[in-house]
């Protein structure tokens, strides 16, 4: 029985990264038979938010990296100093006494020294978000000194890749962007769960998802949606994710639009969202991958989506499952969106290519490409 460990900072937020750790492990041990263990930073005495097979253990350090989220980049520094100090101590620890087989780094705070730690264990990284907007230190920045950290990062960050047994990325395209390193292969991510029901595509409503967070560009589906109600009154849009009511709905208010854009918070019972609805927008800046958009599909539902890097292009085929579109070109997702609404049989064919599409990634599909990297990695 291979031993693997994951590093990851909590299991509570209902983000994708934890959405997809959650499938990947409950898969290793209940099918794979693997002994997995996830090593936790923060969110001690918190749930996982995703359903977590009982055969997965966890081990939580308590770090409480959380504490530095409300300091200024300068007071950030000596704690963060301190933290990654005990982080090291403590991970280090751990790794020696369960000895695992391998030992992989979501490419937070422990890929700085984890492939110093000599545990025995295979070393494998893996990134949910493209090479351009990983850690960027808000690039254009002005301020000397984040500059200077952010120079810094990336040249350490390329040491400890280069030593990795294996880098994983989710997209071709972002694999090209990684030109520096020879250990590279790409394994999309997988979705839990494959529908048996579909959306009948019939219901006047379309649907996105993802947390309130400027590069999910929420602010341009707004000003989107104002073109679309123009046209189609009659049609609504549900936009779910952590803290969208609280941040999205005075976005909403000012433009008096709150009678067709609902904003409504995260729920683990997505798909019937995504099934209760007839058309996804993607209206993302950039994305690691796209996740909503795979699970969206799986449901039977066409997407329109702006061409941002990466992940769309690689999901999406332009005019057979969805529509891809110039980037920040909101007249243009609006148009996408009313040739949809309007036409109920090119939406309900692009539905049915949506479904064929998203079965290139389901649990068995992917999973099986872990699988065969854990037994064959030397």
């Amino acid at each position: 029985m291979k031993k693997i460990v994951y590093c990851t900072p909590s299991l509570y937020i209902p983000g994708g990264v934890e959405r997809v750790l959650t499938t990947k492990a409950n898969y290793l041990a209940e099918v794979a038979g693997y002994d997995v263990t996830i090593v936790l930073t923060d969110g001690k005495g918190k749930a996982p938010y995703y359903p977590l097979s009982p055969k997965v253990h966890i081990v939580q350090l308590d770090i409480r990296f959380e504490e530095l989220w409300h300091l200024s980049f300068l007071q950030k520094i000596p704690v963060y100093l301190k933290k990654q100090c005990a982080y090291r101590k403590k991970l280090t620890a751990t790794l020696m006494e369960l000895r695992p087989d391998i030992t992989v780094s979501l490419l937070r705070r422990e890929i700085n020294f984890i492939t110093s730690i000599k545990d025995g264990s295979k070393k494998i990284g893996e990134i949910h978000i493209n090479r351009a907007h990983y850690r960027n230190f808000e690039k254009g920045n002005s301020n000397f000194i984040k500059s200077f950290f952010a120079n810094f990062w990336q040249k350490q960050l390329l040491a400890q890749l280069k030593k990795l047994d294996r880098f994983v990325v989710l997209t071709q395209t972002d694999k090209d962007s990684w030109k520096e390193l020879e250990n590279t292969i790409v394994i999309p991510n997988p979705i839990a769960h494959f529908p048996s029901k579909t959306s009948f595509l019939e219901n006047k409503q379309v649907i996105s998802v993802g947390r309130y967070a400027h590069e999910k560009g929420f602010d341009m589906l707004i000003e989107c949606w104002k073109l679309v109600h123009e046209k189609h009154p009659d049609w609504i849009l549900k936009i779910y994710g952590i803290d969208n009511v609280k941040f999205l709905q005075p976005i909403i208010v000012k433009n008096e639009l709150e009678h067709t854009i609902i904003p409504m918070e995260s729920t683990p019972r997505i798909y019937d969202a995504y099934q209760e609805s007839s058309i996804y927008v993607c209206s993302s800046r950039f994305e690691g991958f796209g996740m909503t958009l795979v699970e969206s599909m799986s449901c039977g539902l066409p997407c329109v989506s702006f061409d941002c890097p990466h992940g769309p292009r690689n999901i999406i085929t332009d005019g057979k499952n969805g529509y891809l579109v110039e980037p920040k070109n909101i007249e243009a997702l609006a148009e996408r969106i009313c040739q949809l609404i309007e036409n109920e049989e090119l939406r309900k064919e692009m539905g049915k290519d949506a479904r064929k599409r998203a079965e290139d990634f389901t649990e068995e599909k992917i999973m099986r490409q872990w699988v065969d990297l854990f037994e064959n990695i030397s």
